[in-house]
């Protein structure tokens, strides 16, 4: 169980782990405010049965955007992957970072 959590909520070890720093904060901050919406109104919602419908169709569309966006941070490409051609350092690189 603790690994299953550890895949999607260490952000060292799921998908966002590709981008840096900033955006992977960035869409984990997106990603639990995302969540907390959909249990919220889900909990809130669970006496109507439409209301039911609409919290599992919530719950499985906010699958589906966490999916999409675990997908396209292991696709992305940034300027670390493909080194300047002369040998210089780039942007953060020569502050040592």
């Amino acid at each position: 169980m603790r690994d299953l959590y550890n895949t999607i909520m260490d952000s060292e070890k799921n998908p966002l782990r590709h981008l840096p720093p900033a955006q992977r904060f960035q869409a984990m901050v997106l990603l639990s405010t995302m969540w907390t919406i959909i249990f919220c109104t889900v909990a809130g919602l669970w006496f109507w049965f439409g209301e039911l419908l609409l919290g599992h169709v919530l719950l499985a569309l906010g699958t589906v955007v966490t999916g999409v966006a675990f997908r396209g941070a292991e696709q992305q490409s940034t300027y670390r992957d493909h080194p300047a051609s002369d040998g210089t350092a780039r942007y953060d690189d020569v502050w040592g970072g």
